[in-house]
């Protein structure tokens, strides 16, 4: 859960309406399979914090989407080891 001010699917305006579905549109088929949320396409996650600034969302969030990509050669679980590395090195939460 943020602890900072953050705007909900249903409380967005049409353009961070957009830009939120752009950017999950990015990630490869499995990520959309919802977790426990009220929100699936926020799930109180670390997208939900940049709410207040729509084009820092969709621009942060895109470029990860399309690093994600399965149409680049590496296959997720890749992917996957090397966002943990980034993040662990980073000393990132998320």
């Amino acid at each position: 859960m943020a602890w900072i001010k953050t705007i909900s699917f249903e409380e967005a305006d049409e353009n961070l309406r957009k830009l939120m579905e752009e950017q999950r549109a990015l990630y490869p088929a499995e990520y959309a399979i919802p977790t426990e949320s009220k929100d699936p396409l926020l799930a109180e996650s670390i997208v939900s914090t940049h709410t207040l600034i729509p084009d820092a969302l969709y621009h942060a969030f895109a470029t990860f989407g399309v690093l994600m990509s399965p149409n680049l050669p590496l296959e997720r679980r890749q992917h996957e080891m090397i966002a943990t590395m980034v993040s662990a090195t980073n000393r990132c939460y998320y």
